[in-house]
């Protein structure tokens, strides 16, 4: 399997030896979706960040948060769980490496998930889901990064 993305930036005439060129690009998807995207205003100052566009480190957080609920949804229908909701307020975590580089070394995915019915999976079996989704998560099995899941404790039925 192959899967592609187009990124597009122009200079539109600003200066750019002096490194005070915008950061601001667009990530384009097969079916058109065009995502404004820039550097991190932590990492490039504004103005030449742009503080609402996606940047690449909290694309890569979301992108671990999303692989991992889609296979924990899938997990769980096919356990006969209906899920309702599922929230996540994901962190990544950027810190200097042994090597001295920068690096996403923690990502932490805080899911919060409400199930229909009055027959919820135990927490033991939220557990193992979340195991299994982080197993079969294609991008947390391409990272280097310790990935963590704090699933939400819901209240006693």
């Amino acid at each position: 399997m192959q899967f592609e993305a187009r990124l597009e930036w122009q200079r539109n005439g600003h200066p750019f030896l002096d490194q005070k060129y915008s950061r601001a690009h667009e990530w384009v998807f097969d079916g058109g979706l065009r995502v404004p995207a820039s550097s991190s205003p932590l990492s490039v100052p504004l103005p030449m960040s742009v503080a609402d566009n996606v940047d690449p480190e909290e694309a890569l957080v979301a992108a671990v948060s999303s692989c991992h609920m889609l296979f924990f949804l899938s997990i769980a229908a096919k356990k006969g769980h209906t899920v309702e909701s599922y929230i996540d307020n994901a962190v990544g975590l950027l810190e200097k490496l042994p090597n001295g580089r920068l690096g996403m070394t923690n990502i932490t995915l805080r899911p919060d998930i409400a199930f229909a019915g009055m027959a919820w999976p135990s927490e033991e079996e939220i557990a193992a889901i979340h195991h299994e989704a982080h197993d079969k998560c294609y991008i947390a099995n391409s990272l280097r990064s310790e990935i963590t899941i704090e699933p939400a404790i819901e209240p006693e039925q």
